[in-house]
């Protein structure tokens, strides 16, 4: 069941940018769609958890929430979907796994403590990659918004890096709250804060909300994407480690990047798909000690298995 739920999350979370994408295309406002999407899913998981008795109304009272909301939502898919206007959804995958390297980096600032070298040489590779990544739309075709839309993607997962860090001290402080309830509440503060930035940026129009497409993708998105993916993800996490489910990481983007070429015919340069390889090894070796870790602990695991 592990491996299967592992499985299945890695195609969600690959499949996700390609669903935002086509949202967009079909007319969606971009924070509009996205405030909508994880607005109504936080409501949704949270009133179940609420049910479940596995949540308190008092929960959403926290200002933790409402941080947590402005990191892991609201500054991260605020970027993200307004660069996907401009940003092919494969392109927009990449760059978002640049997250565990912000959040590294992140880590050393409020630690202080050296990195080792290897970690530091991932750096650079993934440096390297996102060079090579929008050097061809630079080069070859040059737009001034996909260039901006690539810059906000990484800018995003600043913020997502500054959630991802605080979160874990909000799960270490509310260790009698369900990961599933309080990552609801981040939902809904940061699916809120979305639609209040939609009603000053943007004219929502019903009837581009109402396409087949866009309505496909924002029930996509809401269920599967949102409600799905991430209760796997934590059930993952409850069932093995943080590292493990985190792996999803170095597969989904190229998931997602395959899916954008093969079914959505957008463009794809050789050297941008090098970029993308590039960036994911230098993931991997950045993370290398915690995987180490982790594939010891399948070793052991497996000795004992095979000795009982």
């Amino acid at each position: 069941m592990v491996l299967l739920n592992y499985v299945v999350m890695c195609l969600i979370f690959g499949t996700t940018f390609l669903a935002i994408k086509v949202g967009i295309d079909a007319g969606a406002p971009p924070f509009f769609s996205g405030g909508l999407r994880f607005f109504l899913a936080g409501v949704i998981l949270f009133s179940f958890m609420l049910w479940k008795k596995q949540a308190q109304l008092s929960l959403l009272l926290h200002k933790e929430m409402f941080l947590t909301g402005i990191g892991l939502t609201f500054g991260t898919f605020a970027p993200l979907y307004w660069a996907e206007q401009y940003v092919s959804s494969g392109i927009a995958a990449i760059l978002s796994a640049t997250a565990p390297l912000m959040v590294m980096l992140l880590q050393t600032i409020i630690t202080r403590q050296k990195l080792p070298g290897i970690a530091w040489a991932g750096c650079l590779v993934a440096f390297v990659g996102v060079f090579l990544l929008i050097l061809p739309g630079v080069t070859i075709s040059f737009s001034l918004l996909w260039l901006t839309g690539c810059m906000a993607v990484i800018f995003g997962q600043i913020f997502y890096s500054a959630g991802a860090v605080y979160s874990r001290s909000v799960i270490q402080r509310f260790q009698d709250t369900s990961p599933i309830a309080l990552n609801a509440a981040q939902m809904m503060y940061g699916g809120a804060m979305l639609l209040v930035l939609s009603l000053f940026t943007e004219q929502v129009h019903i009837e581009s909300m109402l396409t087949a497409n866009a309505i496909l993708s924002l029930l996509y998105l809401i269920v599967v994407g949102s409600m799905m993916g991430h209760t796997i993800f934590y059930w993952l996490v409850a069932k093995t480690n943080p590292v493990f489910p985190s792996t999803w990481l170095y597969i989904s983007p190229l998931i997602a990047l395959s899916l954008g070429v093969i079914v959505y015919n957008e463009p794809l340069y050789l050297l941008s798909l090098v970029g993308g390889i590039t960036i994911i090894v230098g993931i991997i070796l950045i993370n290398r000690d915690g995987l180490k870790q982790l594939m010891g602990k399948k070793a052991n695991k497996l000795r004992d298995v095979s000795h009982s």
